[in-house]
């Protein structure tokens, strides 16, 4: 016989999907509706979309009936009716959803206050409650039950829970669809797309698994970059009754682009003294200095010179590196994250990027959208990402300064205007507009004066081009909407070599420059 009715039953294993999915898909949505049943307000339902509603009434109703019911569930667990197998799973998970709720608030605060000692009696004291209240919960037919996972365990993977969940919503702000999908894919990068697995087996092993953050320049490649690397599971001490790491300092950007391959490998593996001129002392490089718990995050490293990149690869490889002067083999032990807006397909065909390591980079990709991606998804992104930069420039006036620099935007580029800058160009618009009340972007080009596809038309009528010619005009054109040489051979179902042969370099400078279609003469 049954300690759950068959309504309670419903309840439990909705809940316990709800527990373990991604909070930023679809599914969750459904899963709490199949939860609450006629009680779920629909008006809640997509608190993903409002970046100031934070969790929603929806998941308060989820959590008191929950406690009900586990109460009513325990009141019914008798030697001659026990509780085990799925019926225990489903208490199980709907405890750990109850309590994770019910100590939310409290988690953060015990992560993130100053100094050290406070932080360890405060975590202490949490710590303390939580497992005061499961043990409560757990105490059935006048026993203490185990769960399937340890309390310190359980206790940890709250802490990060609650970090990435705050992570990804302050650092990927927006409401289009693109903007609702990145905050998934940078749920699964931290958590990968199946939970369960990853708090059996995962949790402690991510390290082994490289994200490579793909997308155009300024479009917030290192935003989502710091989610994942400030979003990792840190474990808690039940001796100590503290955290094992400071999460805050446990992440080390290194932007490539803006150093000499010298200053790169310094600032990477370390160096020893004399090894280079003006090595006047030992130092540890970011490898040594990032903790077990810790990112590496490698801003641009399609630029990367080839020698560093066979010392990296062994980095990846073997999680071991010297540094500069000395034959120590030393250990990396923390995760590391890169980005570039290369196209590192065409670097390797270049011979620029090792394939070799591009293959050790590319367990976990995610692809970062542009803003004129964004926009086109959802118009309304446009509004959401000014107000969010201009509460960031002037605090409460923010929603003055938007509302300007929307109106400014609105009359002098248009709702058409590509940005090429993306949101690091948006964000000097706003500062451009609050200072001179204009912007002038350099990349913004009028309109051409005549309809390109007109000019084709009148080519091909004329018998002006050959068919190699077309070929070569139509590669390009679908190259430059595309920007990759593989998007391009898909869309055109030729092979990447052909297209890449075909595209005209002339024909795309000549574009950026005046907005026209190729003369004969250009593309011959």
């Amino acid at each position: 016989m049954s300690v759950f009715t068959p309504v309670q039953r419903r309840f439990a294993e909705a809940v316990s999907r709800l527990a373990f999915c991604n909070p930023f898909l679809p599914e969750r949505i459904a899963w709490e509706r199949a939860a609450l049943g006629g009680e779920f307000d629909e008006r809640y339902a997509d608190w993903n979309l409002d970046p100031e509603q934070q969790l929603s009434p929806n998941v308060d109703r989820i959590t008191e009936r929950g406690a009900a019911i586990l109460a009513a569930a325990r009141d019914r667990v008798s030697p001659g009716q026990p509780l085990e197998g799925a019926e225990m799973q489903w208490y199980e998970d709907v405890l750990l959803f109850v309590l994770f709720h019910r100590f939310r608030d409290r988690i953060p605060a015990v992560a993130v206050q100053q100094p050290a000692a406070e932080v360890n009696r405060r975590t202490a004291k949490v710590y303390r409650e939580l497992l005061r209240e499961a043990e409560a919960w757990l105490t059935l037919d006048g026993r203490l039950r185990e769960i399937s996972v340890p309390w310190p365990h359980a206790f940890a993977a709250f802490f990060q829970l609650r970090r990435a969940f705050d992570n990804i919503s302050r650092f990927i702000i927006g409401v289009s669809p693109l903007a609702v999908a990145l905050r998934a894919a940078v749920w699964q990068s931290i958590f990968t797309h199946d939970m369960r697995r990853y708090g059996r087996v995962l949790f402690d092993r991510m390290a082994d698994y490289t994200t490579l953050v793909m997308g155009p320049s300024g479009t917030g490649k290192e935003l989502v970059a710091r989610a994942v690397g400030l979003s990792r599971y840190v474990p808690f001490d039940v001796e100590r009754l503290a955290f094992r790491a400071d999460f805050a300092e446990s992440f080390f950007p290194i932007s490539l682009s803006a150093m000499s391959p010298t200053l790169i490998e310094s600032e990477l593996f370390g160096h020893q003294r004399g090894s280079f001129t003006g090595a006047v002392s030992d130092r540890a490089g970011w490898l040594e200095v990032c903790p077990p718990h810790g990112t590496v995050f490698l801003d641009e490293i399609g630029e990367l010179d080839p020698a560093i990149q066979v010392k990296l690869l062994r980095v990846l490889q073997a999680r071991t590196f010297s540094r500069l002067g000395e034959t120590e083999l030393r250990r990396f032990e923390g995760k590391i994250v890169a980005a570039t807006n290369r196209d590192l397909g065409d670097e390797m065909h270049a011979g620029r990027f090792r394939q070799d390591l591009y293959y050790r980079l590319c367990s976990d990709i995610i692809y970062v959208p542009s803003l004129q991606q964004r926009i086109a998804a959802d118009p309304g992104e446009l509004h959401q990402l000014t107000l969010h930069l201009a509460q960031r420039l002037v605090g409460a006036e923010g929603a003055a300064l938007a509302a300007e620099v929307e109106a400014w935007i609105g009359q002098q580029l248009g709702p058409d205007y590509d940005w090429p800058g993306n949101v690091r160009e948006l964000e000097q618009c706003l500062r451009n507009v609050l200072i001179r009340k204009e912007y002038r972007p350099q990349l913004h080009r009028p309109p051409a004066s005549s309809d390109p596809l007109a000019e084709v038309h009148a080519a091909i009528g004329e018998g002006r081009w050959t068919a190699d010619e077309l070929l070569r005009w139509y590669c390009t054109l679908v190259y430059t909407q595309t920007g990759s040489y593989e998007a391009a051979a898909r869309q055109l179902q030729l092979d990447r070599r052909t297209v890449k042969a075909k595209v005209d370099a002339g024909f795309i400078r000549h574009t950026t420059s005046t907005c026209c279609l190729p003369t004969t003469a250009s593309m011959t």
